[in-house]
């Protein structure tokens, strides 16, 4: 009776054995890829694996080269401690991804990632508004969260470069704007690089730090006073004016007559030095010069007809 019993315990003694195996094999597989995960875990990165994944799964199969080293990203043209406006316009930040690796990289992208620095809100996507620039104008980007509060661009085909070969540098234009409904406690913006390939992991670059400004708020409009209505004035009832005695109406004025300006008198006329001045005579002096000489013509008259009437009877 015994011989089954052990014969039974060392076959289940050997299928515990190859379950134990199988068991021992999945454990050591998944600490293995945790430790890889750990060891390409960084702050900056913490966003880049889902995009690398998405990046990759679209990508087409890229054959395999040897690189020295891996890309790199860096600010290009942009000084640090700057400031960006709530509300106000928007500040350029040119970020350049190069290539010294010895072997050329396909679908290499520039992404920014966006963090607070200081404790308070963390930032919001609707507070923020990211354009890269293209050869047809500015574009939008999309953002979103990582596995903390940093806030990751979305990799484009105006965000890549199709094939960086090694020893080139790709430079990409992004412009970040600040809503002016942002958490009034934000008054740091921290921008990080973070250069991306399919199937390599991302590579962080440096940061700057943005502060904060607002403008502020314009005055309110005052109210014109209103204009004071003047006070009624009660004016006094004229008095009943007395009836006329006499109910006839008066006469109306005759007008005055303008007084009639004397003649003026004429100017003496003064006679010429060395004529005799004739002997003031009166209205009189006229009438008796006329008589004289209508005598002396009726005289002289009456002697011609005289004279020729004697002389007829002679011839």
């Amino acid at each position: 009776m015994r011989m089954p019993v052990i014969t039974r315990f060392a076959k289940n003694d050997r299928a515990l054995s190859g379950r134990r195996r199988i068991a021992v094999l999945a454990a050591t597989t998944v600490l293995a890829g945790g430790v890889q995960f750990l060891a390409t875990d960084s702050a900056w990165a913490c966003g880049a694996p889902d995009t690398a994944t998405k990046s990759a799964q679209a990508a087409p199969a890229v054959p395999a080269a040897t690189h020295d080293g891996s890309y790199t990203a860096d600010f290009h043209m942009t000084p640090d401690g700057q400031s960006i406006t709530a509300g106000g316009a928007k500040v350029e930040i040119g970020v350049s991804v190069g290539n010294v690796t010895g072997a050329p990289y396909q679908n290499v992208s520039a992404m920014l990632a966006l963090y607070n620095p200081k404790p308070g809100t963390n930032l919001r996507p609707e507070d923020l508004t990211v354009e890269v620039a293209t050869a047809g104008g500015w574009k939008s980007v999309g953002l979103r969260h990582g596995c903390d509060p940093t806030l990751f661009t979305l990799t484009s085909a105006a965000t890549t470069t199709p094939n960086l070969e090694t020893g080139r540098v790709a430079n990409v234009g992004f412009r970040v704007g600040l809503s002016a409904k942002a958490p009034k406690d934000l008054t740091e913006i921290q921008v990080g690089l973070l250069a991306q390939a399919p199937g390599f992991p991302a590579e962080a670059g440096p940061t700057h730090t943005y502060r904060v400004q607002r403008t502020a708020a314009p005055a309110a409009p005052t109210t014109p006073a209103k204009p004071t209505k003047p006070a009624p004035t009660k004016t006094a009832k004229p008095a009943p004016a007395e009836p006329a005695a006499d109910r006839t109406p008066a006469k109306a004025a005759e007008p005055a007559k303008a007084p009639t300006a004397a003649p003026s008198t004429p100017p003496a006329t003064t006679a010429p030095a060395g004529t005799p001045e004739l002997a003031q005579t009166g209205a009189s002096s006229t009438h008796t010069f006329l008589a004289v000489s209508s005598a002396a013509l009726l005289a002289l008259g009456a002697g011609v007809l005289i004279a020729v009437r004697r002389l007829r009877p002679q011839r």
